[in-house]
């Protein structure tokens, strides 16, 4: 018997590939290797549902126990990989921290991110929390009580989320922001205006051009965040939310090509092609911007760039060509968002942001490009629709709510490509 497929991190896309490999028809074994003691599970509640108690751990995980055994998957959690040998062939070792050896035939890197520190004085003080993992987000749960102060240090798509869920619990959030304006690098002018005041209206308190500087403490714990300009906001919880670095370290032993991620192709394979990788580990070709690439740190992405790589690792290579899709559930408000808005020259504003239904569709030279939508899912489904099909919708009309968008779908030769 061979070595078979060994899948590092059990991850959304580890799982995903794994389940591909099966459904490409590969019969040999698979074993899927994760560092954390939980068996996998869904990433995107925990800033979410998790937090506010609609969810626990056994309704985030991702399959049952049986559904591995029954499709001759080997799931191996709490253990980490430290070292992989691989030779010419694509055969090779993997040893854990724990000792143990894994030989294998083929071989998948699906190893994620790992949030990244606030390089500040006081960064480890106790109450100083990050939101990536299972264990993390319930350490969090426990201290989103009635009158607890949160500091929350980034608005971004996790640290808004996180607001929202410990205003719904009682607890007073502050939101800290270097930039001018919240999510600025994933959202138009108007969506970011809104979201800032809509968190104002529900009670969260935004401060932007806002750096800090210093965690203080007392006793070993935090007691509040000092920011450039000398305020000192109180805090007994800080949750630093500025973003993720992608694991990479065991890529980069192995002489794969990396930069800003594991560079892959359409189909997942790396510089290596017997290796591929998948996931937020990974950095895929631009779906509309010919030459670049891209890390699309989302559960969408995650799955499909899985089923392409695991279609690769099974000898039957498959290019990903789905349209990304992302979304962030603020309080009662649903941002939905599809295509990718990089290299845009012009952004069109669809319905009243003040009525809380919204939609700012995106265009580089007269093509949509993305569809960001605030509570407003038909725009969403009729956006993400066109750019699937290569359609487009002309900015000229896209502002009249007295149209559907879907009734103004147009076909377009191809979106160009930015200069």
């Amino acid at each position: 018997m061979t070595g078979g497929a060994l899948i590092v991190g059990a991850s959304q896309a580890g799982v995903q590939l794994a389940v591909s490999l099966r459904q490409a028809g590969y019969r040999g074994p698979v074993t899927l290797v994760g560092a954390e003691r939980h068996p996998p599970y869904q990433r995107p509640p925990l800033s979410k549902a998790f937090l506010t108690g609609k969810a626990d751990a056994a309704t985030l995980e991702l399959r049952t126990t049986d559904f591995y055994r029954q499709h001759g998957i080997d799931l191996v959690t709490g253990e980490r990989i430290t070292g992989i040998e691989l030779d010419e062939a694509g055969t090779g070792l993997a040893r854990t921290a724990g000792g143990r050896t894994l030989p294998f035939d083929r071989l998948a890197l699906t190893t994620g991110a790992r949030t990244r520190r606030l390089e500040v004085p006081g960064a480890g003080l106790a109450g100083v929390l990050h939101l990536r993992e299972l264990d993390e987000a319930e350490r969090l749960r426990r201290r989103l009580t009635p009158g607890a102060r949160v500091v929350v240090v980034g608005a971004g798509f996790i640290g808004l989320e996180t607001a929202a869920a410990a205003t719904a619990l009682g607890a007073h959030a502050c939101v800290v922001e270097a930039a001018d304006r919240v999510m600025s690098r994933a959202v138009a002018p108007p969506i970011s205006a809104f979201f800032q005041q809509a968190h104002l209206r529900r009670g969260v308190e935004v401060r932007l051009e806002a750096g800090v500087v210093e965690l203080t403490g007392a006793h070993g714990r935090v007691t509040g965040v000092r920011l450039a300009d000398g305020t000192v906001l109180p805090a007994d919880t800080v949750v630093v939310g500025i973003g993720v670095v992608p694991r990479t370290a065991l890529a980069e032993e192995l002489g794969l090509a990396c930069d800003g991620g594991v560079l892959v192709d359409a189909c997942g394979r790396t510089s290596r092609p017997s290796v591929v990788a998948a996931g937020d580990c990974a950095r895929a070709p631009h779906p509309t911007l010919p030459g670049q690439r891209v890390r699309l740190e989302s559960v969408p992405s995650a799955i499909a760039q899985a089923r392409a790589a695991g279609a690769t690792l099974a000898g039957a290579p498959e290019a990903n060509e789905e349209v990304p899709w992302f979304w962030s559930d603020q309080f009662d408000l649903k941002l939905q968002m599809a295509g990718l808005a990089d290299g845009h020259d012009r952004y069109v504003l669809r319905g009243e942001p003040a009525a809380e239904r919204f939609s700012v569709l995106y265009y580089r030279e007269g093509a949509l490009v993305a569809v960001h939508s605030v509570n407003a899912p038909a725009d969403y489904l009729a956006g993400r629709a066109a750019l699937a099909r290569g359609a487009s919708i002309p900015a000229e009309l896209a502002a009249d709510t007295g149209t559907s968008l879907k009734a103004l779908v147009t076909p377009v030769a191809a979106v160009p490509a930015a200069q």
